[in-house]
């Protein structure tokens, strides 16, 4: 019996982290079409032959594809528009690992690629479900695998007798091509070279690959079929504040922008006399110690705009209005930073040449730039639900522009073309990958002789892992003609044996 002067307890709302750990996807397909369970199949098994014992390459690309070929067509019956565009995002970083040689490139790739397939895949629409895209991706397993147990039973038990011809038919194929294959390799060495070589020491790292891979395969197009319910949730919404109490910090931290901008524009226009003057140091050294600080300031921006747009006052049109004008001129003076810092990396660049990380901070700059953009464009309707989804797609047209223009080729031409102080850093460019080759190719000597001497590029053994930089590279250094070793060519540059 309830009793009657107890105070109720209201429950606590739902926490959407929570929700969206425990609620399971939208109910799919009860089963798989034996069209679907045989691609993924096959994917699995070209997985196994094309990745295990090879360098990644041209190979790996066509497994993605493949992987993702099942699940395009729930895509486009969806209407997915967007979840398309971001699947062939992330399907073109992974085609780079048969374009690009270095590893920080490829590495940078594949992570993009993963986030952006997971968003894609899960339908992620807003921040908190972009952010647990892996988490859907990694549920998704789950029912995948149960959902290709359900499947698989009942298809193999309905046509049992298919299935038993087909795999006596594969058996006895099998063993004749064994058979004779061994009889006219050891009489013809000439047709042995064209045989594949089977190694089976790497059979169990294969069984193990095919699997995955096609589960992964697999999850693809059950998810695709089914995103996760809560590919729409959003964080909870909290009262607006009062606009007193709101717009003190927002406008104080816009004053202070504002003011580093000014002061920013000061020491442009003044030049190196000026920095000398007011601060004591020469335009690189002044350059070189801010530069980190304003990539970071710009981060903590974005997320400061981030918790002060939910918090933004908006009962009236004033309110709005006083709120849009806040956050633009944050916005604005920003981007001012970010030009700031832009100038401050091109100055340092000038000075002590480019490399791959002051490259890497650059791009993560300019991507946060164009954040930026997309918030002030959110924040003239005060409408972002398309904000997470352009956020993604921007990360990952930044890392395949990076890719595409070819980092260590820029980084070799700029720093033999300019005039750098201090002196040129052989030891460095010596060890950029395979993708600078080809530039090292043109340059004067004795510095092209001095690099190219250093290169060890083996050429692709197969399809597997072919890979445009390491076949560039190769036959470069097969024209050159160069035996290994510094010599003379670099004894100019202080490099006496490597």
């Amino acid at each position: 019996m309830t009793d009657p002067g107890a105070t109720a307890v209201m429950p606590a709302p739902a926490n959407p982290f929570a929700i969206a750990l425990t609620s399971s996807g939208r109910e799919g397909p009860r089963a798989m079409s034996s069209r679907t369970l045989l691609a993924c199949g096959a994917t699995g098994v070209a997985a196994a032959g094309l990745l295990v014992g090879h360098r990644i390459g041209l190979g790996a690309a066509l497994v993605v594809l493949a992987v993702w070929l099942p699940a395009i067509p729930a895509l486009v019956r969806r209407r997915a528009v967007g979840d398309l565009v971001i699947a062939g995002l992330s399907i073109a970083l992974v085609v780079m690992v048969a374009v690009r040689d270095a590893g920080w490139v490829v590495g940078l790739c594949l992570a993009t690629a993963a986030w952006a397939g997971a968003v894609a895949v899960t339908s992620a629409r807003s921040t908190p479900a972009v952010m647990l895209s892996a988490v859907g991706w990694a549920a998704g397993v789950v029912r995948a695998a149960r959902w290709t147990g359900r499947s698989a039973g009942p298809l193999v038990a309905s046509r049992r007798s298919q299935v038993i011809v087909a795999v006596r038919s594969a058996a006895v194929t099998v063993v004749l091509l064994v058979v004779f294959g061994m009889l006219f390799a050891s009489a013809d060495a000439i047709f042995a070279s064209y045989l594949p070589r089977v190694d089976l020491t790497l059979l169990p790292a294969q069984v193990v690959v095919g699997i995955l891979v096609a589960l992964a395969s697999v999850t693809l197009v059950h998810l695709a079929l089914a995103p996760p319910r809560w590919s729409d949730i959003s964080a909870t919404t909290r009262r607006p504040a009062r606009l007193g109490e709101w717009l003190l910090p927002v406008a104080a931290l816009d004053a202070m922008v504002l003011a580093f901008v000014l002061v920013q524009v000061g020491a442009l226009l003044g030049g190196d006399r000026y920095v000398l003057e007011t601060a004591g140091l020469t335009f690189a050294e002044y350059a070189r110690e801010g530069f980190a600080q304003l990539v970071v300031a710009t981060a903590l921006t974005l997320v400061v705009v981030a918790f002060a747009a939910r918090r933004a006052p908006r009962t009236s049109e004033r309110d709005r209005q006083l709120s849009r004008a806040a956050l633009g001129a944050l916005c604005v003076g920003t981007l001012g930073v970010v030009v700031s810092a832009l100038r401050r990396m091109d100055l340092y660049v000038e000075a002590f040449g480019l490399t791959r990380l002051r490259l890497f901070v650059v791009l993560l700059e300019v991507a946060m730039a164009a954040v930026l953009v997309l918030v002030m464009v959110a924040g003239v309707r005060w409408r972002g639900r398309w904000l997470p989804r352009a956020v993604v797609q921007v990360v990952a047209v930044a890392v395949l522009a990076l890719a595409l223009v070819n980092p260590d080729a820029q980084i070799l031409r700029y720093n033999t073309t300019a005039d750098l102080r201090p002196a040129l850093d052989v030891t460095y460019l010596r060890d950029l990958s395979a993708d600078a080759v080809p530039a090292m190719d043109g340059l004067p000597e004795p510095l092209r002789s001095c690099l190219l001497a250093r290169v060890h590029a083996d050429p692709p053994e197969g399809l597997a892992d072919w890979n445009l930089g390491r076949d560039q590279a190769a036959r470069v250094v097969a024209a050159a003609g160069l035996e290994s070793g510094s010599g003379p060519a670099c004894a100019e540059y202080g490099i006496r044996d490597y």
